[in-house]
């Protein structure tokens, strides 16, 4: 750990921390089965009725939803969890906000935490909005009065002042995570944790907690933790992630190459795409197939400001056509639109095979890892498109910083995006 990091304030330390599950069990049909599965826990070893491929996690009737996690986490930082499906992701918040103990390990915490695991976690359904967020005060340990203070911040925050003393069991979800966050961010709370709740509010809603979020950890001093799939708002808020796989911390850096782990984009980095193979498609009447993508001038996609991007596309038709067009969409490393570059529809293909090339500028994307997926199609006299192939991840390529890039050496895309406009004109 660098110097930096030893002179900050600790807000949370786990160390060797693990978390076993047991399983329940069902009978393997038939009693030879039951007794072979027995003898085999007795003496620690695979149960031979398990099938293959089961999650190595899996230790006889036991899981290990965390396998030795070693982790510091602090004061006023924004810690990004990042990781699949079953990564262990929830488990640890549940750990840190002891809705569970861990089964192996020390979990230090220096400050009050503040959770929502879920859509109305700590909520009472019985009990009004305004008398829950009483007994959240109350579990931190404020006084009535140091609730009552803050109780006008949370209800006009929360958006829900019409239905504050209406049983929160009657609350919609959107309206739920509204109270719920609004009490977690406004009650005294040094460290704040946040699941993939948040995902069930509106955009509005979502902004408006991202904002809070970053205010509390940059303005306030308090920790915030926060899980998402959203890698657009993990960069917006966050300044360092963690990865987790199969219950233990694969990658702990700087948020773009902790997605970048996670996305693992660099394998999209091809200098030929077969596409040749039958894909799936919701095309009925599909005259174009795109078969291979090559890039040409290049023996690996890498660009700079001013370069432009050829690649050859050889694809077969079913029939001559005068009207076909070509459009690439790039997309980020996580898959979120950025820009769309489309042909004019006069590609002649005949009936057979083909070949196209085409450019791509790339003067005004931003540097960074992007992914294409290109599109065939065909416009009619009236204007109507019909589409005849798309290749999801069609080929990827990298934009490497210049020192010509508007005179910044590191482009952030959380904070300034993946267009990089021309310099301004002064006058």
């Amino acid at each position: 750990m660098s110097n930096k990091n030893e002179d900050r304030e600790v807000a949370v330390q786990l160390s060797g921390v693990k978390k076993m599950y047991k399983l329940g069990q069902i009978g393997g049909g038939t009693l030879q089965g039951d007794i072979q599965s027995w003898w085999a826990r007795v003496r620690h070893k695979e149960d031979p009725n398990t099938k293959i491929g089961t999650d190595q996690r899996l230790i006889g009737q036991t899981f290990m939803a965390l396998n030795g996690i070693d982790l510091t986490i602090y004061k006023g930082e924004a810690l990004g969890i990042i990781g699949g499906n079953g990564a262990g992701k929830s488990t640890l918040l549940k750990l840190l906000s002891r809705v569970t103990a861990p089964t192996a390990g020390e979990i230090d915490i220096y400050g009050r935490i503040a959770s929502m695991l879920e859509v109305g976690t700590g909520f009472n359904g019985e009990m009004t909005g305004r008398e829950n967020v009483y007994m959240n005060g109350a579990i931190l340990g404020m006084t009535k009065a140091e609730i009552d203070a803050k109780m006008e911040d949370i209800i006009e925050f929360s958006e829900v002042r019409e239905f504050i003393d209406t049983p929160v069991k009657r609350y919609s979800s959107g309206m739920y995570v509204k109270l719920a966050f609004s009490v977690a961010a406004h009650l005294d709370s040094e460290i704040m944790i946040m699941d993939e709740v948040l995902a069930v509010g509106d955009m509005a809603f979502q902004k408006k907690c991202l904002d809070k979020m970053r205010d509390a950890a940059k303005k306030q001093g308090r920790t915030v933790l926060y899980v998402s799939h959203n890698m657009n708002t993990i960069r917006q808020l966050c300044d360092r992630c963690v990865v987790l796989n199969q219950g233990k911390v694969v990658f702990e850096g700087g948020v773009e190459e902790s997605i970048s782990m996670y996305m693992n984009s660099s394998k999209s980095l091809a200098v030929v795409n077969d596409c040749s193979g039958e894909r799936k498609s919701k095309f009925t009447d599909k005259k174009i197939h795109i078969d291979t993508v090559t890039f040409v001038g290049t023996d690996f996609p890498v660009y700079q400001t001013g370069d432009t991007i050829h690649v050859k596309v050889d694809y077969n038709s079913k029939e001559n056509m005068s009207n076909l067009a070509m459009r690439m969409t790039v997309l980020s490393p996580d898959k979120n639109a950025v820009g769309l570059a489309s042909s004019r529809p006069c590609i002649v293909a005949t009936e057979g095979e083909n070949t196209t090339t085409l450019s791509l500028a790339l003067d005004w994307l931003a540097p960074g890892k992007y992914i294409v997926k290109l599109t065939a199609y065909s416009v009619n006299e009236f204007g109507m498109n019909q589409m005849h192939d798309i290749v999801e991840d069609c080929f990827a390529f990298e934009k490497v910083q210049t020192l010509n890039d508007n005179n910044r050496m590191n482009w952030n895309h959380s904070w300034w995006g993946y267009i990089m406009f021309p310099e301004l004109e002064v006058k």
